[in-house]
């Protein structure tokens, strides 16, 4: 191999030392996971000062990958740490209440911990939860590599930065994307296929809300398309299938393709959007 491109790939690592590797940040939050929720890893073995002592462990992980990332955020590792992990009753009643709205929400769900062990949504959600929440402490780069990491398994690409509510279900899940700046309110049901993307994609609107909000209630069946950080869906309202939005629709609205024929010929079908609102 030739030596001045082995010599400048081993400058590249000396350079960043000890950056930490995505596979080690993928480990901490499965692990992490494992700990918050019996049903996706068997802990029952430990004995309760063992599982303390596995907790504790998780805390030192979490410092010294928040040590060696080029980005720690406003506080000091350790101080990073202890904040993050005070959120962790919080993120774990959150997730308690989007469990539930899988479960509630999906006729073929048997049981809570069979959301739990094989649900691909309730695996994205929570890297989003825990993602968020360091990102919400203003570390950079560890969140984005949770929530890719779930998006590798699962095909459900969450922004950490994204704000959403309680009671979210995801349901199939695969190709959901949500953008950066989308607001989502609580008690909303998305299906896969679901992108809440942005109207432009030019850098200098990097700071500008780009995606859309959705606000609380509302449902986004497979395939749906909305765009833009000014689109607003109103509270209760029903986006059908493989609708493309671009603009706001008020609360209580349903909005889908609709097959018609016309001109009496019935082998002609237009496909038109019927929008309702609720007055």
């Amino acid at each position: 191999m030739d030596k001045n491109f082995l010599h400048r790939l081993y400058q590249s690592h000396q350079t960043c030392p000890t950056c930490p590797a995505p596979t080690e940040v993928s480990a901490f939050y499965v692990e992490l996971l494992g700990a918050l929720f019996a049903d996706f890893a068997q802990l029952g073995s430990l004995s309760e000062t063992e599982f303390e002592q596995y907790m504790e462990r998780l805390e030192k992980e979490l410092e010294r990958i928040l040590r060696h990332n080029p980005t720690k955020g406003t506080g000091n590792p350790a101080q990073l740490r202890d904040n993050f992990f005070k959120e962790l009753p919080f993120i774990c009643d959150k997730l308690e209440k989007d469990i539930a709205a899988m479960y509630e929400g999906d006729p073929a769900a048997k049981s809570r911990n069979e959301v739990v062990r094989t649900y691909p949504g309730f695996y994205a959600i929570a890297a989003y939860r825990i993602a968020h929440a360091l990102h919400s402490l203003g570390v950079q780069g560890i969140p984005r590599i949770i929530t890719e990491h779930a998006h590798s398994k699962t095909g459900i690409d969450i922004h950490p930065a994204a704000k959403i509510g309680d009671h979210f279900c995801i349901d199939h899940g695969t190709g959901v994307v949500i953008g950066e700046t989308s607001v989502i309110g609580n008690h909303v049901k998305i299906y896969q296929g679901v992108t809440l993307g942005a109207l432009s994609v030019n850098k200098e609107d990097a700071e500008k809300k780009r995606h859309p909000t959705l606000e609380d209630h509302v449902i986004v069946y497979a395939g749906a398309t909305i765009l833009g950080g000014e689109t607003v869906i109103g509270r209760g309202s029903v986006v059908g299938g493989n609708v493309w939005l671009t603009s706001s629709i008020p609360a209580n609205s349903k909005i889908y393709y609709q097959a018609r024929m016309y001109n009496g010929n019935t082998n002609e079908i237009d496909l038109v959007i019927f929008k309702e609102g609720h007055q």
